[in-house]
């Protein structure tokens, strides 16, 4: 006779939700109950089955997550984590990629992950009330990445200061002309770190007593090509900027290629500091801001499936950043 899951909870003493919960391997389980549990799971040679576990339980085990990209970096690297942890903890991803203003009108329009999915992850959006509304008319839990709104579990880093950071550098080694490559801010998608990094620059620079030169901030749509496109318009001001701040890695890729090809040298003609540090980045001996993408998604999907087990605890994470001095910014006269 097969086992069931209601017999390994009877030989260990625990509730049919605290051995779905310890085979999952979630974190909301004491290290000798889940020892108690794999031990019974093994005296009986029980299998968990994904798809009778789901007629039993009534969910889908099934996690719908919206990103308004996936074409770039970041939003790649979260939909690999969270994938990852989903399928070792028996779940699968519904992804949702928006794409256009249209698609986005139409996602919360129509709210298609309506009882396909157990609970929804949203990366690196700013939601109107209404999107909030309709995604609390799922009655799932919720979770966002990347920013943060009560009654939600969120996850993020902290973008306005940590541009600010990548600034003051600039300014501590002696720049005063400095330069934003950015994202749109005007983008229909509203994805959320083009606004509060060009807030952070403009914050770095008020404090040092710099008025923001509209001219010296030139989009680049976080790619490498608009990044070297935006930095030819800079190299083309009359008084162009001593120091670049990039907010992502792939446009300051762009820019450099671009100052390199323009027969000045970095850091003395030009420096550049990026934001992100993915894996090229010491490669390209680019200094940068390393955000942690791996660790928000983890934590915030780790989190989401204990909600969907009734951990109904709604909190917010802010996770550090940390600036990477390397030769893209580093002369002998720098402080660092």
């Amino acid at each position: 006779m097969v086992a069931s899951i209601e017999d390994v909870a009877r030989l260990a003493g625990v509730s049919i939700a605290t051995v779905s919960r310890a085979l999952r391997g979630l974190p909301d389980v004491a290290t000798a109950t889940r020892d108690r549990v794999l031990a019974a799971a093994g005296e009986l040679d029980y299998i968990a089955s994904p798809f009778a576990a789901r007629l039993a339980s009534g969910r889908a085990a099934t996690v719908g997550v919206v990103v308004p990209f996936v074409n770039r970096w970041f939003f790649a690297e979260v939909i690999d984590t969270v994938e990852t942890a989903l399928r070792k903890a028996g779940f699968d991803l519904l992804l949702y990629n928006l794409g256009d203003e249209a698609g986005r009108a139409a996602f919360f329009d129509v709210m298609p992950m309506r009882k396909r999915v157990d609970a929804v992850l949203v990366a690196s959006l700013v939601l109107s009330d209404e999107e909030f509304d309709s995604l609390a008319s799922l009655g799932s839990p919720v979770a966002l990445l990347g920013l943060e709104r009560p009654g939600f579990l969120s996850v993020r880093i902290d973008d306005i200061r940590a541009a600010y950071q990548a600034v003051e550098h600039l300014l501590s080694i002696g720049h005063r002309r400095i330069g934003l490559i950015g994202g749109d801010t005007d983008d229909p998608m509203r994805f959320t770190p083009p606004l509060h990094r060009r807030d952070g620059y403009r914050d770095a620079l008020r404090d040092a007593g710099i008025e923001a030169d509209p001219t010296a901030e030139v989009l680049g749509y976080f790619t490498i090509g608009g990044g070297s496109a935006a930095m030819e318009a800079l190299l083309g001001l009359a008084d162009r900027p001593t120091a670049i701040f990039a907010e992502s890695d792939e446009m300051a890729y762009g820019a450099l290629r671009t100052i390199r090809r323009a027969h000045l040298r970095v850091p003395e003609d030009v420096a550049v500091i990026g934001f992100d540090d993915q894996s090229n980045a010491e490669l390209m001996d680019l200094s940068t801001v390393r955000q942690p993408v791996a660790e928000q998604a983890t934590d915030i999907t780790a989190r989401l499936l204990a909600a969907i087990d009734g951990d109904v605890e709604r909190t917010n994470v802010v996770l550090p950043t940390e600036l990477v001095v390397r030769g893209t910014t580093r002369t002998e006269c720098s402080v660092y």
